[in-house]
Formats: C-alpha cells, sequence, structure tokens
C-alpha cells in the first residue's frame, strides 16, 4: 500500500538509492572484514586486544583520518540497524515484535532486555570484526577469548562468508526474479 502511494520520484529514485546505499555498506563492511583477516594472518598486533596508553586525541584509530572515522561511525550504525532487524525478523522473535497500541507489559520488558542485549554486544562485535579499534568507554579488549586466533579468525571469516551469501542470494534471486518477469510478460 505504501508503494503504490509512493511517488515516482520516491519509487524510481529514492528506492534503488536506498538500495545502492545498503549494497554499498554492506559491501564495505565485508571488504573492511577481509582485510581485516589479513591483518589476522600476518600480523599480532591486528587481535582485537585492549590498547595500552592510547589517549584519545593523541592516537588515530582510523587510517585514512577523519573520513575513515565517520566511515567507522556510519558502519557501526548499519551494524546495529541490520542486527536489530535481522533479531526481530528471525522466527524465534518474531513474536517478540511490539504492536501499535496492543503490547503487554511483558513483552515490553522483553524488547528491553534483547535491545539491551544487542548493544551491549554491538562494541565488542565491531571490535572484533576489525571495524573499529576504539574500546568507547568500557575496555572491552579484555575479554580472554579476545586474545584467541582462532575464535577471532574463525568469527570474522563466519561473517564474511555468511554476509557475502545473502547478499549474493538477494542480489541474484532479484536479478532473477526481475529478468523472469520481463522476459515472461512477452
Amino acid at each position: 500500500e505504501l508503494r503504490h502511494r509512493a511517488s515516482p520520484w520516491q519509487r524510481n529514485l529514492g528506492y534503488p538509492l536506498a538500495m545502492l546505499g545498503l549494497l554499498a555498506l554492506t559491501g564495505i563492511s565485508v571488504l573492511i572484514v577481509c582485510f581485516h583477516v589479513l591483518e589476522l594472518l600476518l600480523d599480532d598486533a591486528a587481535m582485537p586486544r585492549g590498547i595500552q596508553d592510547a589517549s584519545l586525541g593523541q592516537v588515530s584509530f582510523s587510517i585514512f583520518g577523519s573520513f575513515g572515522a565517520a566511515l567507522q561511525v556510519v558502519l557501526i550504525f548499519y551494524l546495529m540497524v541490520s542486527s536489530v532487524v535481522g533479531f526481530y525478523s528471525s522466527p524465534l522473535f518474531t513474536r517478540l515484535l511490539p504492536a501499535r497500541r496492543d503490547t503487554p507489559l511483558t513483552k515490553i520488558i522483553g524488547n528491553c532486555v534483547s535491545l539491551l542485549v544487542l548493544s551491549s554486544a554491538l562494541p565488542v562485535f565491531s571490535r572484533t570484526l576489525g571495524i573499529t579499534r576504539f574500546d568507547l568507554l568500557g575496555d572491552f579488549g579484555r575479554f580472554n577469548w579476545l586474545g584467541n586466533f582462532y575464535i577471532v579468525f574463525l568469527y570474522n571469516m563466519g561473517f564474511a562468508g555468511l554476509t557475502t551469501l545473502c547478499l549474493v542470494k538477494r542480489v541474484s534471486w532479484a536479478v532473477q526474479a526481475e529478468l523472469i518477469r520481463a522476459f515472461g510478460e512477452e
């Protein structure tokens, strides 16, 4: 219903630009993770341990300066939104999705707990993937498993592989459906 009421500009320009933006953010995050995997293989300093004696403002957390820092913020925000969307899209948690003016208190508490867990895991998630090296205000690099090469390596490889698989599946199925629709109408 919303698609039919959308203006032609929104349908022909807005939606494709939004899809290209999502594809670009997903591709950039996969490229950063693949680069981090290469760093893990070549250098032990790429492990997501805590930063020692690095004062804020004295050490750059991005090799690209201000642009890199802004890109990290955008990617972390994208990962946050996509993890919340993925959480509520999973079959196990679709019943937890709040309904407008009809959400019981237990469901509200469940949503608050779920969002708190997701937001608490985000710094460790982005740090383990190599998207940022910044510790925020907690020293998340002190987790013992962050020093285990195999866990961090498999975590990065799993993220890169599964994200690429989902991206290829979504894009190829959409293109395939459009081709079937285009050739089926002739």
